[in-house]
């Protein structure tokens, strides 16, 4: 007899992978199907949201051929912040503009003239930043008006696989959170933001909880997914969100750390949590009554590929971090900022701009990708020690994404950190939250809390800082944290 099975889906910026998950917690089959990322002016990100479409049909119909297994529901997750531009007919406008795209000061300037930062950091939880959805849609109507006439409405990147999969326009409320449209506190649409913004109401998807029903499966999704028709879809969550309930992070107090082509540290809350300097993010979280904290740091393992593909092109990743390991901590004086996309936290500034200091005729490329991987550790501290000012001091970290499957990073890391970090003995990610957020909507388990404890892989690992290296990072960090200013003084005298 076929067990049911929940099936989650994660639009993630270079791939879509899918899970699908058993009543008894396992993970019976994945799955994934890569894209490209256009980049057409520095500073720009793009992606066709066709590609994230015809990957969930390939990644689906492999899922869904598993032997034994009736999918009984599904749950989304996604890349969040991304703008999906709609016409009345449904289809796109153009490509999408994505989390990391940076072309957006101005417009983030001109919402913070109209609203007041002071305010909109009070409503929202946050200062306008370029990534967020607000500035992207004042800069279509600036740079492309008849693009922009022709709105009907504006979706994040896994609304819109649900909307091709279901027929229904939905989101939940942390996607809607990282709109800069919404209130925090009361997780709904701010009237206020949307009239100062002058955006309509009726632009934007319902906002839904992460458990909830949104709709079910069309038959036009069916005939692409190969998933049946009237298969419910929850609403989901952003794959941070997501991230943290498939890394049984949804108590008070908890955090993930996740070392991706973004680096984010997370920690979950029952209230708001804002950053009087707005240099933190305050997002609804998956659970109902959940907040969390978030610091983003755009380039983190995105710089190291970044590196690889510029200077090492063809080395592997394990090959690089044992260069990183030949060095000394502090790569004998050189220093790296990771700012290769602008950065989000805490700074704040698109414009930012990444450089290695300190380098001499003694250095080698040893030195330089220590000092990226160290670039990055000291660029998530920065987050993690505004996090500890507001009261946020989780006793450890889970980390996920790519880079937790390096030992060397995780022991600099941890150092840098001086917190413990937690490996899961296996690591889905957002796909895996989004699977038993899906479950949980239609009674596979009880509660989030059931399904966590289920489902949610063991510690693995647990990674000590190592005191000895932990006080070294403690003396070098005020020395790469006086480099920003300095450097940014140097870009813009005035």
């Amino acid at each position: 007899m076929p067990q049911d099975v929940a099936l989650g889906i994660d639009v993630g910026t270079s791939a879509l992978k899918g899970v699908l998950v058993a009543a008894d917690g396992s993970v019976v089959a994945t799955a994934s199907a890569d894209y490209p990322l256009s980049t057409p002016q520095p500073g720009w990100s793009e992606q066709d949201p066709a590609l994230w479409w015809d990957a969930c049909g390939r990644v689906c119909r492999r899922l869904v051929e598993t032997p034994g297994v009736t999918v009984v529901a599904v749950g989304l997750s996604g890349q969040m912040h991304g703008s999906v531009f709609l016409d009345r007919s449904g289809a796109p406008l153009r490509p999408a503009l994505l989390w990391n795209d940076a072309r957006t000061g101005a417009e983030c300037a001109e919402i913070e003239r109209r609203v007041g930062a002071d305010r909109l950091l009070a409503i929202t939880g946050n200062r306008a930043s370029a990534g967020f959805q607000a500035p992207k849609i004042l800069w279509l109507r600036a740079h492309e008006p008849e693009q922009a006439a022709q709105i009907a409405k504006i979706l994040v990147p896994k609304d819109f696989v649900r909307l091709r999969l279901t027929g229904a326009l939905a989101t939940d409320p942390s996607d809607a959170s990282g709109t800069l449209l919404a209130d925090l506190a009361r997780r709904r649409y701010s009237e206020e933001l949307l009239a100062a913004c002058e955006i309509p109401r009726s632009w934007l998807p319902e906002i839904m909880e992460s458990a909830a029903i949104t709709g079910r499966v069309c038959a036009d999704g069916a005939a692409h997914s190969g998933l049946h028709v009237g298969v419910p879809v929850v609403g989901g969550a952003g794959d941070n969100a997501c991230a943290a309930v498939g890394a049984g992070v949804i108590a008070a107090g908890s955090g993930v750390c996740s070392l991706g082509t973004s680096g984010t540290v997370f920690v979950h809350a029952t209230r708001p949590l804002i950053d009087p300097e707005g240099g933190l993010n305050g997002f609804c979280a998956a659970t109902p009554d959940g907040w969390h904290v978030m610091g983003v740091v755009l380039s983190a393992g995105g710089a190291l590929r970044w590196y690889r593909d510029s200077f090492e092109p063809g080395s592997g990743f394990d090959a690089l971090l044992d260069q990183a390991a030949s060095v000394a901590p502090g790569a004998d004086g050189v220093a790296f900022l990771p700012y290769l996309a602008g950065e989000r936290s805490p700074h704040l500034d698109p414009s930012a701009r990444a450089a290695w200091v300190g380098l001499s005729l003694a250095h080698d490329r040893r030195h330089m990708v220590r000092a990226v991987v160290e670039g990055i550790g000291f660029a998530l501290t920065d987050c993690l020690d505004r996090m500890r000012a507001l009261g946020a001091a989780p006793p450890a970290l889970v980390l996920v994404g790519g880079g937790a499957s390096s030992r060397i990073w995780r022991e600099i890391l941890a150092a840098q950190l001086d917190l413990a970090l937690e490996l899961r003995v296996a690591q889905e990610g957002p796909a895996l939250g989004a699977a038993l957020l899906a479950g949980v909507g239609v009674g596979l388990w009880p509660t989030l809390e059931a399904a966590t404890a289920r489902a949610v892989p063991r510690v693995g690992e647990r990674v000590e800082p190592d005191p000895d290296l932990a006080a070294r990072y403690r003396t070098l960090k005020p020395l790469w944290r006086a480099l920003y200013p300095a450097l940014r003084v140097a870009r813009d005298p005035r």
